[in-house]
């Protein structure tokens, strides 16, 4: 019996490696949307003796299949964002214990005890909507400041404003987390200089505002919000892990979980480090789903493990993908 737990123990690449190859060969044989991509792909699961060489599951399957590595009773279904509820990705997740451990382990890895930081979170178009496992991460995580400052706010930009620099000024340490739209309307009304505060940006303007790149967006809000970087947090609906920036658009993973870059034109090919294409996602964390993500997600690695987000791509079709839509 695999110990899903121990995924967050692991220490040097050998051991990362090996328990990749334990939990593709686990995922390949209880995992039957997985089992039958790899069985079309005519991979021997016997034949894979490294991580480059497992099958990555295109993401698209969360949004026509239930991906799922056991029997087990489902605890929290977690819904991708959209305007319409039609062709949402959809993760089911057996065990919120893996997911709390994962997020909360990530946090603590690069920032440290949850409880130095008073958490305010402007997040309004996931909270307008049931099912975002970004919201439960916040949510968890502002609890577990044990901070009465600590909170969301949805359009109260104001009242956030007053708080924001009360705070900062008081020297408290503080996370202000938002998405990209969101914190754009908050400098638009007020203009900061803070010196105690983490501004982090989850992404996306979520058709609220026209996209910017990111080190544009990463400029305005600077200069609005009086401070040197912006911190990123990488994320997603299919995963249990993310991935930060402190400030430079670089990425770094936790322990239990790895990007590779594949070919744009073979599926199946990993690049070399320093060469853009699109982004593998191994989430260990992911156990009871699917560890081995294809995004369409655009990025490359650096010869530090860093990597960076260089926009999306809509041709994303892998062999054996069409003969199992649904």
């Amino acid at each position: 019996m695999m110990n899903k737990y121990s995924v967050f123990n692991l220490t040097t690449e050998t051991d990362f490696e090996h328990k990749a190859l334990e939990v593709f060969r686990f995922q390949a044989k209880n995992n039957l949307v997985y089992k039958q991509f790899i069985e079309l792909l005519n991979v021997d699961i016997n034949q894979v003796t490294k991580i480059e060489e497992i099958p990555f599951l295109p993401i698209s399957f969360f949004k026509s299949h239930k991906i799922v590595s056991n029997t087990h009773k489902i605890e929290e279904i977690f819904f991708s964002s959209g305007t319409t509820n039609a062709n949402l990705s959809k993760h089911h997740v057996t065990d919120l214990k893996l997911y709390k451990m994962s997020f909360t382990n990530g946090f603590n890895h690069f920032y440290g005890d949850i409880k130095n930081y008073t958490i305010l979170a402007l997040l309004p178009n996931y909270l307008e909507r049931k099912g975002s496992s970004l919201v439960y991460m916040v949510t968890d995580l502002i609890n577990n400041t044990k901070k009465k400052e600590s909170g969301f706010y949805l359009n109260n930009l104001s009242e956030l404003s007053i708080k924001l620099k009360a705070l900062d000024k008081k020297g408290a340490k503080i996370l202000l987390i938002g998405v990209s739209f969101a914190l754009l309307d908050l400098i638009e009304l007020n203009t900061f200089k803070l010196n105690n505060t983490i501004i982090m940006e989850t992404g996306g303007m979520k058709g609220r505002r026209k996209e910017l790149i990111r080190t544009e967006l990463h400029q305005v809000l600077k200069e609005g919000f009086g401070v040197d970087t912006i911190h990123s947090e990488y994320g997603m609906t299919e995963l249990l892990s993310q991935a930060y920036s402190n400030g430079n658009g670089l990425f770094k993973t936790p322990s239990w979980m790895r990007i590779l870059i594949r070919d744009t034109e073979d599926a199946l090919s990993i690049l070399p480090k320093n060469k853009t294409g699109a982004i593998n996602i191994i989430d260990l964390a992911n156990t009871n789903s699917c560890s081995f993500i294809a995004t369409q997600d655009l990025g490359k690695i650096d010869t530090n493990n860093n990597f960076e987000i260089l926009g999306r791509f809509d041709n994303s079709d892998i062999r054996g993908c069409n003969l199992m839509v649904v």
